[in-house]
């Protein structure tokens, strides 16, 4: 799958619209209990290169771990991102996109973590909480 150029998005209520340059389409579900309880589900990630946000005064930022930051619309309550500070990237959610055909489901994290009501279609990729610490976390 080729990188999607440009792809615009909203939040629930409108008050929040983006635009984000260099859209992956492959993406990954996170199982980690916080993004559970921040988004009620896991956590569809799509990866941007920039992205450039309307109605900003609208998001709410909250700081859920000394790396990361989640963002969400202060009217509606719609999830819309997660932000890793070290990298200064951000990962949107999935359903907040206008077109989301583009889209695929490549891989599942903290997999140890998910609980058993519900389980994915096809033998995806999957890491653990300790192997996504082993290959992402920043080297001291």
């Amino acid at each position: 799958m080729t990188i999607i150029e440009e792809a615009s998005g909203r939040c629930l209520c409108g008050g929040v619209t983006f635009v984000a340059q260099g859209v992956q389409p492959k993406h990954h579900a996170c199982h980690c209990d916080m993004c559970r309880r921040w988004s009620g589900s896991p956590f569809f990630g799509i990866e941007v290169s920039s992205v450039e946000f309307s109605g900003a005064e609208n998001i709410v930022r909250y700081t859920s771990s000394e790396w990361a930051e989640r963002g969400s619309c202060g009217v509606c309550g719609s999830g819309l991102f997660y932000f890793l500070k070290p990298a200064d990237s951000y990962s949107i959610s999935a359903g907040v996109f206008d077109d989301q055909s583009g889209f695929q489901l490549d891989n599942e994290i903290f997999i140890d973590h998910k609980p058993p009501g519900y389980a994915f279609a096809g033998n995806l990729p999957a890491m653990t909480e300790a192997e996504v610490f082993a290959k992402y976390a920043p080297s001291e």
